[in-house]
């Protein structure tokens, strides 16, 4: 069934738990999450980008994902991802979409203030939830880690969630997108998110949190990917963000790694095989091992009857 992100994200955030945003590029990878999701009785909020909107189109996206949510009883969400102009959010609330994330993390203050203004009042009139970030997700080669200018400031948090009424707030405290978030020792600025969790009230959102797990990397490596130094966020520092507010927790890179791990290994040890379903069902299957792991630590599996 498709609800909005203001639901499953209330529940989770009263009842101390993290629901999973998995981002879609493919069938494939929309089966392994909704499968997944069904078997752990999870909920489950369908990620997509405007990256993988202009790769397998809007009406291609929806269609899928409508479907999905009509054979499993799991409450499941259809969300925009980095949404960067207001442009991007309208075609996605008039699409369909049941959730929208406006990303003005890059524009000064104010700007950021007034285009979210702008897509929650539109989001508003058709029953779409609205995610807004504040702070910017660093880079390993970042030379301003850990600045104040980068993380989210608490007391600017609590101004932009009072004038934009947005349902969920991105907050940077130190992760990243892609497969290689760290040169060193992972570090995340907890008692800045305890402060945030003090002054803000709406779930919170913790992007670029995927694992790389190693196990993934292992395999791909043996089979011919150089993915060397890759490095995610520990299982343990998740675990630590969830009392502290983290409502939901984006996974992008992890699927990404197990996908192309899967694919490469088939293709390197059965060289006959020019099957498709041969090729991509391996890695639907792989990336439902991650994706039930997920689930399972982020503590929403089995919250749904």
């Amino acid at each position: 069934m498709l609800v909005t992100n203001k639901e499953v994200l209330s529940a989770a955030a009263a009842e101390g738990y993290a629901v999973g945003a998995f981002n879609i590029n493919n069938m494939e990878i929309l089966q392994a999450i909704v499968e997944t999701a069904t078997e752990e009785r999870s909920p489950v909020i369908i990620s997509a980008s405007p990256s993988a909107i202009k790769y397998a189109r809007l009406e291609y996206i929806t269609a899928m994902v409508k479907a999905a949510a009509k054979i499993t009883p799991v409450p499941m969400t259809l969300h925009l991802d980095h949404g960067k102009d207001v442009e991007t959010a309208l075609m996605c609330i008039n699409g369909g979409f049941t959730s929208v994330m406006i990303d003005g993390s890059r524009l000064e203050f104010e700007e950021n203030i007034s285009m979210t203004k702008h897509v929650v009042k539109l989001a508003r009139q058709k029953g779409v939830s609205v995610e807004a970030e504040l702070g910017k997700l660093v880079s390993q080669e970042s030379t301003t880690q850990g600045t104040e200018d980068i993380y989210t400031d608490p007391d600017a948090a609590v101004e932009f969630v009072d004038r934009t009424g947005v349902d969920a707030l991105a907050v940077a405290i130190g992760t990243s997108h892609g497969a290689y978030k760290f040169k060193g020792e992972p570090k995340l600025d907890f008692e800045r998110l305890k402060i945030i969790r003090r002054k803000v009230s709406i779930p919170l959102v913790l992007h670029g949190a995927s694992g790389v797990p190693p196990w993934i990397v292992e395999k791909a490596t043996k089979y011919g990917a150089e993915w060397r130094g890759a490095k995610g966020i520990p299982d343990e520092h998740i675990k630590q963000a969830i009392p502290l507010g983290i409502a939901k927790i984006n996974i992008d890179t992890d699927l990404r790694l197990a996908f192309t791990g899967a694919v490469r290994e088939v293709l390197a040890t059965s060289p006959e095989v020019y099957d498709p379903r041969k090729i991509l069902g391996p890695a639907k299957e792989t990336m439902k091992e991650v994706i039930k792991a997920k689930i399972r630590l982020f503590g929403s599996s089995g919250r749904t009857p």
